[in-house]
């Protein structure tokens, strides 16, 4: 399992509670739990307010938790579809009334989980980007950084691509949301590569997009076939593909994300 410690300070002080933090007790499974062992800026910033609530509020905040937590292991094995309120409340030691008291319905739920997903790719690819100088290079390592992390949580990858899918219109706009975002982090590289000089001008709105469509197609596959073994194993043609459709060839981008 590939460490995120050198990439966000850690406090020990929220423990389980912290805003993106999974819970570590028996309501997770071992492989969903630790996607978000390591904190992110905004959980960070959450201890001083943390610190500030009362004992009420705490516990509140940790059932908010816990049931997303929860809610995120029932959900990769039974299915949206297939999952209850009331499931989520078994799981999660929560009563039904206390799962409605946190959320209107499961929904409500589902598109918390979709967000902090999100929140959590690009918090790393973000992170990864800032650690390279090259714009092209920074976009190559968005790319292996995503790559990696679906990789290594697999439970994330059917969330967040293969059942919000399934699960219904309604999250249709959350979808778009989450995508656009992910699109629009590349695009603003490219465009700093076109003013570098280290691209040819090109549509890149359209060109971050297709970034993000062609790694999510090569995600999906490997979740519902399992092909290739490893997900990591598509990265050198997919990069290749990618860099070849900005006319940036790889050959000539290197990353610490590349080089491996």
């Amino acid at each position: 399992m590939q460490s995120y410690s050198n990439l966000r300070r850690t406090s020990p002080m929220l423990g389980a509670t912290a805003m993106w933090c999974c819970s570590t007790g028996p309501v997770a499974s071992d492989r969903v739990n630790t996607v978000y062992s390591k904190q992110t800026d905004a959980s960070v910033c959450f201890e001083d307010e943390w610190m500030s609530m009362t004992g009420e509020q705490q516990r509140s905040q940790a059932r908010h938790q816990r049931i997303l937590d929860a809610a995120l292991d029932v959900f990769a094995r039974r299915g949206y579809r297939d999952t209850a309120v009331d499931d989520i409340a078994a799981a999660s030691g929560t009563s039904k009334g206390g799962v409605y008291f946190h959320f209107p319905n499961k929904g409500a739920i589902f598109k918390a989980l979709l967000h902090r997903t999100a929140d959590l790719l690009l918090d790393r690819t973000e992170a990864a980007m800032s650690d390279v100088a090259d714009p092209v290079a920074k976009v190559d390592a968005a790319l292996m950084t995503a790559l990696r992390l679906f990789a290594e949580h697999r439970t994330l990858a059917r969330l967040f691509l293969v059942e919000a899918l399934g699960a219904g219109l309604e999250f249709s706009a959350a979808l778009m949301e989450i995508h656009a975002r992910f699109a629009t982090l590349i695009a603003r590289h490219l465009d700093e590569a076109v003013r570098a000089g280290a691209i040819a001008p090109l549509d890149t709105e359209l060109a971050g997009t297709a970034w993000f469509g062609a790694l999510n197609e090569v995600v999906v596959r490997w979740v519902l076939t399992g092909r290739p073994e490893r997900l990591e194993e598509a990265y050198p043609a997919l990069r290749a593909f990618l860099l070849r459709s900005i006319g940036a060839p790889a050959a000539e981008v290197r990353t610490e994300a590349g080089a491996r």
